[in-house]
């Protein structure tokens, strides 16, 4: 237990570069402190306290901003930053060395029954704002944009951008948490951009066939 503690305090230093002490992060971070009141809460849910574990899942949320469900499954090192917002739903599971931003959603669809919220497996990053729904699965080492809505089974290595998400980067190697929220890829810009360039092409084209047809017009006088 006391090593998993140590693990939480220690990804936010590697994290987020405005840590600057131990005493700090203890006791001003609220991602923290959702995280570890969500492991006291899912230690009672599954020891069928189930009163209980909400009563305190509740009590952290009103003090953090952010809703964990005590049925949430949350492996090592996970670092909520600036949390305020961030909803996991009950069926949700969660993998190693995972970092979410604020206003994230891990939610359902509906009153689907039995697993209803996504897995995100390990190493992956989840930008402000995304919402990932649905029993669904994120792969390794993926990365999903700001602002995202994500409804489909995402493969590993993958970056994920608009709405619905869209995979926009898939290389086979491991990506790094290094996403940059203002320069994200964005494929509907991109297809303007062609279209752009091949209607210049195509006015060029059209006027040199009407310069052609002038000089072939004088060329007959």
């Amino acid at each position: 237990m006391f090593k998993t503690l140590k693990e939480d305090i220690e990804v936010i230093f590697e994290q987020d570069p405005a840590a600057r002490s131990y005493l700090e992060v203890i006791l001003t971070y609220s991602g923290l402190h959702a995280i570890w009141a969500h492991r006291i809460a899912h230690a009672l849910y599954k020891r069928k306290f189930y009163f209980l574990a909400r009563l305190i899942s509740q009590i952290s949320r009103f003090f953090t901003g952010i809703e964990i469900h005590p049925g949430a499954k949350i492996g090592r090192r996970f670092f909520i930053d600036h949390g305020m917002g961030v909803v996991i739903g009950e069926t949700c599971e969660i993998g190693d060395n995972v970092t979410v931003y604020q206003g994230v959603t891990l939610g359902g669809t509906g009153k689907e029954k039995g697993k209803r919220h996504p897995t995100i497996k390990d190493n992956c990053l989840i930008a402000t704002g995304a919402k990932v729904l649905g029993s669904i699965t994120i792969g390794e080492n993926c990365k999903i944009g700001a602002g995202s809505v994500v409804l489909k089974d995402v493969p590993p290595n993958s970056t994920v951008v608009g709405i619905p998400g869209r995979v926009v980067v898939q290389n086979g190697v491991r990506v790094n948490k290094d996403l940059n929220h203002c320069d994200l890829p964005d494929p509907i810009a991109d297809r303007f951009k062609e279209l752009e360039a091949e209607i210049a092409q195509l006015k060029a084209q059209v006027q040199e066939l009407k310069k052609g047809t002038v000089n072939h017009e004088h060329s007959s006088i």
